[in-house]
């Protein structure tokens, strides 16, 4: 400090004795210097003070400073230790960091560097000095200029995103500096390329085709794979901002066979087993995890999610993937993220699938690895992230995969002894589902609810379902079952919510399931007493919401085969005992509820407390496809189960609507009577033409006729003047003559009315296209006049609606 302090005394000169200068004034003092000295030494080491200065005075230096040091940014150059100075005072300024100099300075306030890193890009062209110092190869002037501009972009990055994006090669620039044979350059360029590529699609896309993934792959490979340091981190990190959402780059690394080279990264050797997983090692594999999720997750292009699922097949990704689960020592969070990345690879793709469908767990005896992966979910004493990953795994393995979900419901109607003594996927689901853990409860019925999305054939066969009750009583059916559970006291809510949506997503397209629920004892009584409760618990509004949406589902999807249980019956029973009204309402709760919106978003299940696990993406999909329909029939219905026509409404109502109504129906025999007549007239048309080529026919045939008898009056005129002919045979020419003469004029005479008839055919049917084209033009102007009557009719019907 001292000799700093000398080194400020030689640049400003020695001061009076007592007269110790300010902050301000010894900066400014030092800016001047800056601004009007001629010699390079003196500006440098004024430059140098500064830098001294701006760690305990930040903002005088930046108030201040920022103009002199640019312009010796753009005047300088020729300078590097004076440009280094200038830089390393530029990134004091602009620092979000707090040093401990100005600890005890309260003029400094949090975001001060953000508020110069403004001042400073206000000006576009002083980012353009600074991206212009990059191509110096000087240490000090080069790291600087990174330094300085990596802090620019974590202060504002839209805005110098945009400014590099129109600075003359500025990406490329950057993209330069990774092949700089000095590591330190090369790991400071790293972190700016991972604040300049966040959220910006255009410049992931430059960089990509930069060659960045060639380079980052050969880092990666130079730093020991997911063994080496925390630069390999930074690779990874980067890597995964150049793909994540951005379906360009995704098909661009597919098609440059770079998943191929993901591969080896997941092989893990002996030695990790035996030694452990290091803090880094692990930070390292979390982010490889993510690179590959971030090709197959379910928000990209279906397209390119299917072309690298099957890469990764055939590439064995997946089988290392697989292997890694089935390994011992593995971290717990590696191991969630590792189920989620199996679970995305797999996800509706058949064969993947089937290979996970096939792997082993290396236990006594062998069970399959999906069996495994069920036990944990199921065990209580797993953290709840594996949890819940698991889950997303089973249902991404039964994801349009018809086999696999029979499979699972094969397992609750075993065959033989052999199967029933063999632990089995739909066991394990059961276990769950009737376990004293409520978190059990509800990643089984989650579970057991996925065997059954779009497979109607499933729901019927899993109503076969009997399960063997204590003493040996009557067995019961698993819908029985899970009724009567729903209806007990102990039960807890998110268990409820659990079976309510196993269910609901039973019940749907499968009037048997309906059926089968109508016949269980006390469930309607049970629905409708939930529905009439006036609980205020917010959680106690979703289950009534639940409840009013599976009785809802009784009457859609009722096909009236029960008597006292058929639509009109269960319609009836909401609007005398519920109200339609409060029914509605009631629906509408799970829409309206925190959880609703949370599991809409995305297929895999977040939840940072087990509290937040209530409802599914799959049963949100079922509910906002069937909630209208639902909240539109139950309306449909009055009081005496008669539904809504004009005969309810008022009688100058019902008067309005028949007039329009009668309207309707005379347009409708208007439209029919054109069609008729459109038809006729396409007919007639058509018998015309049919004529017309009968007739054209004739005239040719005519005219060949005509063509020959010409040539044979010729002939006979020729005979005629021959100069030796007999007295006998020149009669008989002569009778012939006239007799060919007398034909050929009847023909012509005939030729004549053809033709004339013809011209008449034609005429007729120039005039019928017409008719039949004013015709088509009444057609649609009156489907028009119809279609405007509807919906006016609508409208009208729909404020009937209001004022009743």
């Amino acid at each position: 400090m001292e000799f700093l302090k000398s080194g400020i005394k030689t640049v400003l000169g020695s001061t009076e004795p007592g007269q110790q200068p300010s902050a301000a004034e010894t900066v400014e003092k030092l800016v001047d210097r800056v601004y009007s000295s001629t010699l390079l030494e003196d500006r440098r080491d004024a430059c140098r003070a500064l830098k001294a200065l701006s760690r305990k005075y930040r903002i005088e230096v930046g108030a201040q400073g920022m103009p002199p040091l640019v312009q010796v940014l753009q005047n300088d150059g020729q300078d590097a230790e004076i440009i280094s100075y200038a830089l390393d005072t530029l990134c004091n300024v602009v620092t979000s960091e707090e040093f401990e100099e100005e600890a005890d300075n309260p003029t400094v306030s949090v975001n001060v560097g953000e508020q110069f890193t403004e001042m400073f890009i206000k000006t576009p062209e002083h980012v353009s000095v600074v991206m212009g110092h990059l191509v110096e190869y000087d240490f000090r002037v080069r790291r600087s200029a990174i330094q300085l501009i990596t802090l620019l972009i974590s202060n504002k990055t839209r805005e110098l995103q945009d400014l590099i994006l129109v600075s003359p090669m500025g990406v490329s620039k950057l993209m330069d500096l990774l092949t700089d044979s000095r590591e330190v350059i090369r790991n400071d360029v790293l972190l700016l390329l991972i604040e300049l590529t966040k959220s910006n699609s255009n410049i992931q896309k430059i960089v990509a085709f930069e060659n960045a993934f060639d380079r980052l792959f050969e880092i990666v490979r130079e730093e020991g794979y997911s063994d080496g340091g925390i630069v390999v981190e930074d690779c990874l990190i980067l890597l995964l901002n150049l793909l994540k959402n951005n379906s360009s780059n995704q098909q661009f690394f597919k098609e440059g066979s770079y998943i191929q080279r993901l591969a080896p990264m997941f092989e893990l050797s002996p030695e990790t087993e035996e030694a452990g997983w290091s803090p880094q090692k692990v930070s390292n594999f979390h982010c490889l995890l993510q690179v590959v999720r971030s090709l197959v997750t379910p928000s990209n292009q279906q397209q390119v999610v299917s072309a690298c699922q099957r890469v990764m097949q055939k590439s064995r990704l997946l089988h290392a993937l697989c292997e890694i689960l089935m390994s011992s020592g593995v971290p717990a969070d590696i191991l969630t993220e590792t189920i989620n990345a199996v679970a995305e690879v797999v996800r509706g793709d058949r064969d993947n699938q089937d290979e996970l469908g096939r792997v082993m767990a290396p236990s006594s005896p062998p069970r399959p690895a999906i069996v495994v992966l069920l036990m944990s979910m199921i065990n209580e004493k797993q953290l709840m992230g594996l949890r819940c990953a698991v889950l997303y795994c089973f249902e991404c393995f039964l994801y349009r995969n018809s086999d696999g979900q029979r499979a699972v419901v094969q397992t609750l109607l075993p065959s033989s002894a052999s199967e029933v003594s063999a632990l089995s996927t739909g066991q394990l689901l059961c276990t769950g589902l009737f376990s004293t853990d409520a978190l059990a409860n509800w990643f089984s019925a989650v579970a057991l609810m996925h065997t059954l999305v779009e497979n109607v054939a499933l729901k019927e066969e899993l109503l076969r379902v009997l399960l063997a009750t204590p003493g040996g009583q009557k067995s019961i059916t698993l819908l029985e079952q899970c009724t009567s559970l729903m209806q007990q006291e102990r039960y807890r809510l998110q268990s409820k919510v659990g079976l309510l949506m196993l269910l609901s997503l039973w019940l749907a397209h499968c009037p048997g399931a309906v059926k089968a629920l109508l016949e269980t004892q006390g469930t309607m009584a049970y629905l409708t007493a939930q529905l009439c409760s006036n609980e205020h618990d917010e959680r106690e509004f979703l289950v009534q919401g639940m409840c009013a949406f599976l009785m809802g589902l009784c009457i859609q999807f009722n096909d009236n085969s029960l008597p006292g249980q058929k639509r009109d019956d269960i319609s009836q029973l909401i609007i005398k005992r519920i109200g339609q009204e409060s029914f509605c309402s009631k629906l509408a709760e799970v829409s309206r509820h925190e959880a609703y919106s949370r599991a809409c978003k995305q297929a895999q299940i977040r939840a940072k407390t087990s509290g937040e696990l209530l409802l599914d993406f799959e049963y949100c999909k079922l509910y906002k496809g069937l909630e209208a329909l639902i909240a539109k029939l139950v309306s449909g219905f009055d009081v005496d189960g008669i539904e809504l026509t004009e005969l309810t409404l008022s009688s100058e109502a019902s008067a309005l609507v028949s007039q329009y109504k009668g309207i309707i129906r005379g347009m409708d025999a208007q439209i029919q009577t054109l069609q008729q007549s459109s038809k006729e007239l396409e007919q007639e048309n058509a018998e015309l033409k049919e004529k017309l080529q009968a007739e054209q026919s004739v005239k040719e045939q005519l005219s060949d006729q005509n063509t020959l008898l010409k040539a044979q009056l010729g002939a006979s005129g020729g005979q005629q003047v021959a100069p030796v002919v007999a007295v006998a045979s020149s009669g008989a020419s002569e009778e012939e003559l006239n007799a060919a003469r007398y034909q050929a004029n009847m023909y012509f005479a005939e030729n004549i009315r053809l033709t004339k008839e013809l011209e008449t055919l034609r005429q007729q049917l120039t005039t019928e296209k017409q008719r039949a084209e004013e015709a088509a033009t009444s057609l649609a102007t009156t489907q028009k006049d119809q279609e405007d009557l509807l919906e006016l009719l609508a409208d009208q019907e729909a404020k009937l609606a209001r004022y009743e």
